[in-house]
This record gives structure tokens, C-alpha cells and sequence, in this order.
């Protein structure tokens, strides 16, 4: 073989085993303190940030101690440093009411447009969600990073700034809320002064049952408001697990997670300055019509929209990316994809619900949540959940980086 084919051999064997993954945070065997749920960010120097619980007590948030890992990469994940153990994002496992640092779970975090500033947000405290009251709920925790996710503040604890906005509201008042881990929305369009406008979902639990409601925030998360009024409500009454993102004409979309696939809503701004404006009639998204199916589950993902060129005509467009575990049950961890090239496609949310493009396939083994981020070379940062070693026996699992190109994730489509 000559010494060029030879070279482009190792290229490609190189690359192939870069997309196939890397275990970022891995969980051995079923003995181990496992890892779960995945949040990732770019931040505007470039380095990608992952996040992730490192659950001493097994179980979901408010059941003992959590702590929040991080790991972070300067070469766009072709490697990444050692697991960081912050002592500010550290549980003390003490189930006492009122204590905020029990433990710290479910996080999301976003870097910046115009600095090195990131912010994560998780829940924090006790008890689990189904076990709260007005009085004594889940909190919420926020740590501030000004370097690009290399060192952080201390935790503030915020929970109270937003349950008290639904105190006179028809949804409230809450006896549980939480921010969907994963990835925190900044808008590329409403700017003020120093600050792109950052947006989150929560779920709630309250007298009308789980609710999903969207915050933003202007002035980098310092303080949040309920998008159009705590009586706007998107996903009422069978509310999950949602994420946001910013449509081409500026409105807003959710997706939260139900069985069998997605419920999307679109808000409709009438003053996006000031955050007015209403929500439409929520539309489910699954096989029946064509849209993203999450066979025989109901998961937490991601979504992302992307601006893209169709090879076909050498068009510029926009793609809408969702990730799910394909299924059936918890497995197959993929993304979906959705050219929005025409508005009719999302112009109410019943239109794009329905007749998705095509879907990619991560992994073929058992997953379930996954959280994405757009990096400086334009590629996609994918972090999901994998039963990479142990089966997912003991309360965890394994989280996965995989680099992607739009052109993988399309079979050359776009790019």
C-alpha cells in the first residue's frame, strides 16, 4: 500500500472513531455511583462543556445526594480533560426541609453569544418532585462560569423568584417546578444592551395537574419571567420534559416529551420585547402522522434549529432537529430532522408536528435522554444517555459524545 492511501486510511479509520463516540462520563458496572442525564454548551472560546448527575443516591433529584460532574473539551471533543468534582456543585445529602444543598440534579446550561459567560441552572434541595407543597418544594440552583466553563461561583438559589409568579395565577399555586435539563435557549434576535435573550421550559405540578410553562430571561439569568403571563400556558394538563427553540420568524417552540413522541406548541409574539404574545392549540408529533416517533416511550430530548444548505439546489434553509430514543422503549438514541424552508411547514403547530424528513440512528443499544450543542466548526456536540457497560443496571447509565455533521445526520441532504 502506498504511504498516501495508507495516510488516508488512518484518516478515515480516525474519523469513524471519533463519530462513533466517546464515553464522557461512563458507568461500569451496576456498583458504581451512576451517572445520568446530559446537558452540554458551547461556549464563545470554543470550549464545549458537558454536564452531568453523579448520583450517590440512584434516584432522581430530592431523594439524597447528587452532585453535578462536568468535563470539558478545548478541540472541538476530539478530547476532553479530566472529570471536574466542583465543591460548589456538591450535595451534602442531608434530607432536611429547607436544606437547598442536599443535592443538585437535572442540569442546563448555555455559553454566551458575546463572552466567555455561562450559566448553569438545576434543581436542587428536597423532596422529589411528586412530594412537594407550596411550602416545601424543590428548588432551584444557578452557577455562573465567566471563562468558558473552566471554574464556577457558588450555587443561588432562585426556586422562590419563580413559584411565587404563579402563586395567583389558575395554575397555581405550585407544589413542584422544575427547569428541563439539557440545553438553556439564547435568542439570536431580541437583544438588550449586553444580553442576548435567554429562554427555558419548566414543568410544574400545581391544582390543575403537570404543566409546562417558558421563562426568559433578559439580562443573562439573573432574573426570569413566564413568557406572556403565568396564565400562558403551552402543554396543559399532560406536561412533561420539554425543551425550546427560536423559529425563523422569531416565534418560539416547544416540545415536551409524551408517550409515543412530541407535543410542540408555538408562541406567537405580539410585543417580543416584552415577552407578550399567546400560545396556540398544542399538536402531538408521532407515527400517525408522520412526525417524530418515540416507539413504545416517552423520553427527554433535544431540539435544534440549524441553518443549512439543501445540496440538491444548493438552497439555503432551515433544519429542525429533535432527538428521542427511537425505541422500541428506551433505545436507539437518534435525531429526527425537518426542513422548514417553507413557512406553511411551521406556521401553526399542528403543521410542524406532522411529516418529518428523515431520522439519524446514534446508537443501537439501550439509551434514553440526550442534549445537543452547535460547535464553532458547525458540527453537532451529541450527549445522550447509552447502556454502553452494565446494562443500565443501577440507576444510571453511560453518556456518549458523538461529533456529527449535518451531512451525517442527513445522508448528505444538507449540509
Amino acid at each position: 500500500m502506498r504511504k498516501s492511501t495508507l495516510l488516508v486510511a488512518c484518516m478515515i479509520a480516525v474519523a469513524q472513531a471519533w463519530a462513533q463516540g466517546k464515553d464522557i462520563f461512563p458507568t461500569f458496572t451496576s456498583e458504581d455511583i451512576p451517572y445520568r442525564i446530559p446537558a452540554i454548551a458551547t461556549a464563545k472560546n470554543g470550549n464545549i462543556v458537558a454536564v452531568a448527575d453523579y448520583r450517590y443516591s440512584r434516584q432522581d433529584i430530592g431523594t439524597g445526594r447528587i452532585d453535578l460532574h462536568l468535563r470539558v473539551s478545548k478541540d472541538k471533543g476530539r478530547t476532553w480533560g479530566e472529570i471536574m468534582r466542583p465543591d460548589v456543585m456538591r450535595g451534602n445529602g442531608l434530607m432536611q426541609p429547607g436544606n437547598e444543598r442536599a443535592g443538585y440534579g437535572d442540569p442546563c446550561i448555555v455559553g454566551d453569544k458575546l463572552s466567555n459567560r455561562m450559566i448553569i441552572l438545576s434543581c436542587s434541595g428536597m423532596p422529589s418532585t411528586f412530594d412537594g407543597t407550596r411550602e416545601q418544594h424543590l428548588g432551584t440552583a444557578r452557577w455562573y462560569s465567566m471563562d468558558g466553563g473552566l471554574t464556577w461561583g457558588s450555587p443561588e438559589y432562585i426556586g422562590e423568584e419563580i413559584y411565587s409568579q404563579f402563586d395567583h395565577s389558575q395554575y397555581g399555586p405550585l407544589q413542584a417546578m422544575f427547569v428541563a435539563s439539557g440545553r438553556i435557549l439564547q435568542s439570536s434576535t431580541i437583544r438588550k444592551g449586553d444580553n442576548y435573550r435567554l429562554y427555558c421550559a419548566i414543568f410544574t405540578k400545581g391544582p390543575q395537574g403537570c404543566n409546562n410553562f417558558v421563562l426568559f430571561s433578559d439580562n443573562f439569568g439573573q432574573t426570569w419571567n413566564v413568557l406572556g403571563g403565568a396564565d400562558q400556558c403551552p402543554i396543559i394538563g399532560k406536561a412533561d420534559e420539554a425543551k425550546v427553540e427560536e423559529l425563523p420568524n422569531g416565534n418560539i417552540l416547544i416540545s415536551s416529551r409524551c408517550q409515543g413522541g412530541r407535543n410542540f406548541n408555538i408562541f406567537t409574539f405580539s410585543d417580543a420585547t416584552k415577552g407578550e404574545g399567546k400560545w396556540g392549540e398544542a399538536a402531538f408529533s408521532g407515527a400517525e402522522n408522520g412526525g417524530v416517533e418515540s416507539k413504545q416511550n416517552a423520553c427527554n430530548g433535544d431540539l435544534m434549529l440549524l441553518s443549512v444548505t439543501r445540496t440538491s439546489d444548493k438552497k439555503k434553509t432551515h433544519l429542525l432537529l429533535q432527538s428521542v430514543p427511537f425505541g422500541p422503549q428506551r433505545s436507539h438514541v437518534g435525531i429526527y430532522y425537518k426542513d422548514l424552508s417553507n413557512e406553511s411547514t411551521y406556521s401553526t403547530p399542528e403543521a410542524i408536528a406532522a411529516n418529518w424528513d428523515g431520522k439519524y440512528e446514534a446508537s443501537q443499544l439501550g439509551g434514553a435522554y440526550s442534549a445537543m450543542t452547535c460547535q464553532k466548526d458547525n458540527s453537532i456536540g451529541f450527549l445522550y444517555e447509552e447502556c454502553t457497560h452494565c446494562g443500565c443496571e443501577g440507576g444510571g447509565y453511560t453518556l456518549v459524545y458523538q461529533n456529527l455533521s449535518i451531512k451525517q445526520i442527513t445522508g448528505g441532504k444538507y449540509k
